[in-house]
């Protein structure tokens, strides 16, 4: 139990050390708002497509996960952005804010997060049912978190359904998406000369992302927006994981795919949807906050998680 603590802890720290370099340099002046701003624009149009092909065409074939864990995990994010595309508009009336908000209560940090405490918790034989899950969680993240934001931008959310197509074919992190499931279901492999630039750029986009997050980060703009942020903060990280997991329960899901459940759902928020709210006309400060709210607040429920499931005899 408390190996699986400091896994969350070692999970999170990381992401507290890109975030205040990043703060450091700004407040140090090494590094200014224009910077930070086409720094953002970098991510999204160029690293964000080497690591959701990455991602993808590095899942593993292994061990695969049973029909019933994909059906329900898929279905399962589907009605969480169904619920929160009824739900968020009627509590929030800046448009820019909605599809930050509707995105933060499905999308985690599944790959950073669930993919080293299953190892812990159930060695690293089986990590392989994680990443081969985390092919398709990221794959629908991908895609309907473009289209979310797309619909729910600074300009309206009012968009002709040939002009979401065509911007959604344009978008970098689906081009990535598409070309990785490509290859993962073709079969087809790279030249080690090429896997190895492919992975690191791939794992450059999380520590570039949360350097400029840390650098636009505002904590004066923070503490006004602590009600939604607390709020939605404990909706994505006990309330939807503590329905889905009793549903996947009751659906036989037991062991590791109940764990994965809550590996998938009570994670923090992606890293990515920072970068990707900045250009795509939501509210990116907000994304931002939320990112940084989750991952504080992942380490104590996370353990909650484990701790409960373990003393209900559940892992």
């Amino acid at each position: 139990m408390a190996e699986s603590f400091f896994i969350a802890v070692n999970a999170v720290i990381p992401f507290f050390c890109y975030l205040a370099l990043g703060y450091g340099a700004k407040c140090l002046g090494k590094v200014d708002t224009p910077f930070l701003d086409r720094l953002t624009k970098l991510i999204f149009s160029i690293m964000f497509p080497f690591m959701t092909f990455n991602n993808i065409y590095a899942a593993s074939r292994d061990a695969i996960p049973s029909r019933m864990l994909l059906l329900f995990v898929g279905l399962a994010i589907l009605v969480v952005e169904g619920l929160g595309l009824w739900l968020v508009p009627k509590l929030i009336r800046e448009n820019s804010r909605r599809g930050v908000l509707i995105q933060a209560l499905y999308r985690s940090n599944f790959v950073l997060f669930g993919i080293p405490l299953t190892a812990t918790l159930y060695g690293a034989d089986q990590t392989s049912i994680a990443a081969m899950l985390a092919a398709e969680v990221l794959t629908i993240y991908n895609i309907t978190s473009v289209i979310i934001l797309e619909l729910f931008n600074s300009q309206g959310g009012r968009i002709r359904p040939k002009a979401l197509v065509g911007k959604l074919l344009r978008n970098p992190m689906l081009q990535g998406c598409c070309v990785g499931l490509v290859f993962f279901f073709l079969g087809i492999r790279l030249p080690k000369c090429l896997e190895s630039p492919i992975s690191s750029f791939a794992n450059m986009t999380t520590p570039l992302a949360m350097f400029a997050l840390g650098g636009t980060m505002e904590f004066d703009a923070l503490r006004r927006n602590l009600r939604v942020l607390l709020h939605t903060v404990a909706a994505k990280l006990l309330l939807v994981p503590l329905v889905l997991v009793a549903a996947a329960y009751a659906l036989g899901l037991r062991g590791i795919e109940l764990f994965l459940v809550v590996a998938v759902f009570g994670t923090p928020v992606a890293s990515g949807s920072y970068p990707m709210a900045m250009n795509m006309g939501g509210d990116g400060p907000l994304a931002g906050q939320l990112v940084f709210v989750s991952t504080l607040a992942a380490v104590p429920t996370l353990f909650l998680w484990i701790f409960a499931m373990s003393a209900l005899g559940l892992l």
